[in-house]
Formats: C-alpha cells, sequence, structure tokens
C-alpha cells in the first residue's frame, strides 16, 4: 500500500472560540493509502491543545514504515504501526478501514454489523461570543439541539440568552474551564435553563473531583448529567470515571480511529455509562467515518462539516439535525 500525506487546510464559517482560544482556519491534513487501483482516505485533524500542528502530523505520518499489503489483517496493521500522535493514528486508522470497505463492496456501518437508521440527531455548535451575538446564532441556526460553549466570565448570560430566543435542547460545553466549587454553582444555577447535559466542566486527570461534583449536585437535587470529553481519551480512561459521571465523549481524533472508538463505547455500556460521538473540526471525511459508529451512541455532536465553508468532501448527509450515512463503499466519500 502507497501511503501519501498532504496538507488539508479548513476555513471556518466564522470565528470558532471555545475556552482554549478561537480560531478562523484549522490546519488538518489528508492521508491517502493506495492498492490496486483503491484509494482509501483519511484525517487527522490538528488540535492545538493536544500540542499536534500540520507539520508535526504530516512529519510523523510520512516517517512510517511500509504498512505491508494485506488489507484485512487491519489488527495487525494498526498494531504495528510505531507511536503516533492519536490523530495521525486516526488518519491511517481511517484509510485502511475505507480501503477495506471498498476492497469488500459495502459500507463500513455494514461491515461492522450496524443498521444505518434511525440515528440520533446531531447538535450545532455555538462558540463563546457575547451573550447577544450567541443568542442570534442560536436562533438563526434553526437546530433543534444547540450545543452552548462556555468559559467562567458569563455562562449564565449566555445560557439565558439562547434560551430566551429558542427552545431547542440546550447542552453546554466548559471545555474543562471551571474548578469544582465553580462547576457546582454554576451548574445548580443553569438548572432552570433546562439543560439535556454539561459537558466537561472539570480540568482533566481527576476523576475524584468529578465523583465530588455528582455528589455535591446529587445533595442539592441537581440531576443534570455531567459527560466527560477531554478526561478520556482511549477505552482505558473511561473506567477510573465508573459511577463519577454519566456519559463518554468519543472522537476519532482521541481515540486514534475507528477501532478503538468502538472499544470506547463498549466500554463506557460496559461500565453503565452513555455514549456521545463527536468531532473536532474536521472535514466530511473525518466526520462520515466517525458516523459509521452513530449507531452505537446515544447522542451526536457531528457538526464539524457545518462550520466549515471549504469542504473538500461529500459524505454524511445532513437534512437540519437529522444525518445520513452514504451506502458507497469504505467510509462512503467523494471529491467535490
Amino acid at each position: 500500500m502507497k501511503l501519501t500525506v498532504r496538507p488539508l487546510s479548513l476555513n471556518l464559517r466564522t470565528t470558532f472560540r471555545v475556552s482554549h482560544g478561537a480560531s478562523d482556519q484549522r490546519h488538518n491534513v489528508l492521508v491517502t493509502l493506495e492498492q490496486d487501483g483503491l484509494i482509501g482516505y483519511g484525517e487527522a485533524a490538528a488540535v492545538f491543545y493536544y500540542g499536534d500542528t500540520q507539520e508535526s502530523l504530516a512529519q510523523a505520518l510520512n516517517e512510517l514504515p511500509p504498512l505491508g499489503d494485506d488489507i484485512f489483517a487491519l489488527e495487525n496493521s494498526l498494531r504495528a504501526l510505531p507511536a503516533l500522535p492519536h490523530a495521525a493514528h486516526a488518519a491511517v486508522d481511517m484509510a485502511l478501514h475505507d480501503l477495506w470497505g471498498k476492497r469488500l463492496g459495502q459500507p463500513l456501518y455494514r461491515l461492522f454489523g450496524l443498521s444505518p437508521a434511525p440515528l440520533p440527531q446531531t447538535s450545532f455548535t455555538i462558540g463563546i461570543d457575547t451573550p447577544e451575538t450567541m443568542a442570534e446564532r442560536a436562533r438563526e441556526s434553526g437546530y433543534p439541539i444547540i450545543k452552548i460553549k462556555l468559559d467562567a466570565h458569563a455562562p449564565e448570560a449566555q445560557v439565558g440568552a439562547i434560551r430566551a430566543a429558542t427552545d431547542a435542547c440546550l447542552r453546554v460545553d466548559a471545555n474543562a474551564a471551571w474548578t469544582p466549587e465553580q462547576a457546582l454553582e454554576l451548574i445548580t444555577r443553569l438548572v432552570p435553563y433546562d439543560l439535556e447535559l454539561v459537558e466537561q466542566p472539570l480540568p482533566v486527570g481527576d476523576a475524584e473531583a468529578y465523583r465530588w461534583l455528582k455528589t455535591e449536585l446529587n445533595k442539592r437535587g441537581v440531576t443534570t448529567p455531567i459527560y466527560i470529553d477531554e478526561s478520556v481519551q482511549t477505552a482505558r480512561d473511561v473506567a477510573p470515571h465508573s459511577g463519577a459521571v454519566d456519559g463518554v465523549v468519543v472522537k476519532l481524533m482521541k481515540t486514534g480511529g475507528l477501532r478503538e472508538a468502538m472499544r470506547a463505547i463498549h466500554t463506557a455500556r460496559a461500565h453503565g455509562m452513555q455514549a456521545m460521538l463527536s468531532c473536532m473540526i474536521e472535514s466530511s471525511l473525518g466526520v462520515t467515518a466517525a458516523a459509521h459508529l452513530a449507531p452505537l451512541c446515544d447522542q451526536l455532536d457531528l457538526d464539524g462539516p457545518l462550520l466549515v465553508g471549504n469542504d473538500p468532501f461529500e459524505g454524511l448527509h445532513y437534512d437540519g439535525a437529522s444525518l445520513s450515512l452514504p451506502d458507497r463503499p469504505g467510509i462512503g466519500v467523494v471529491r467535490r
């Protein structure tokens, strides 16, 4: 198999601001694997808070040894890879799966034994801005599920403005911006706005802080589910949070690809937790690849392509918040 690495720069429709920072472009990496006239595609999203850059991901991928020629030995091929950033590993994993599906003439969801419908609806993300601007974006989106990015500056004003603008289901995501004490007070104050869930309120690396938060919220009669995102990268990170949170957010760029993402979902299920399938800011390539696991999940946050103005691929179909998987072989994306 011949591996080729190219830059993939994505222009955002609006400035995207979260507690980690703001951006107008995302600089990802496109991987292709060629074998016998077939091409498998993969995408690596450079996530700055993981220390990735487009250049570092491309360098890691360009230094890979040959992958071998047996497309059906997926596990062996992936286990033989040297240590890679998770996003770079995800790109190779995607490309191998895409080639595998094309070789067999079947979409990935069928090879995983899954049905393509019905799928949960996806949320649409509103980045941090003034309460008025955030409310206007939520109103204009028309989406029935809104995910609100928050930091510690004006969360109640922002959520309140959005709730006044829409009767959509609301999820909030603090991206690890709150202390346990802040989270306890803020979540309690946000309860009247009827939140579906709160995502990653606390910093990474302290499962016991989540256990404390859940206990203290329960004492106040607050039952809003808590999900973790940055705290869980691979399946092995799930079990330590058992009983401390209600759900985990699974992304291919964190797990290193489809196979480990599936393991993370099943591990969450085994520990009584729900699973939300999500994405970084990716093109339709990366998000469509993830969506083949959507039938396994309770919630979806797969709006990456909706935020991008120059998506080079066509794959997952959006009808508002409702998603349809392509029935083409492999991941099922085609170049625009």
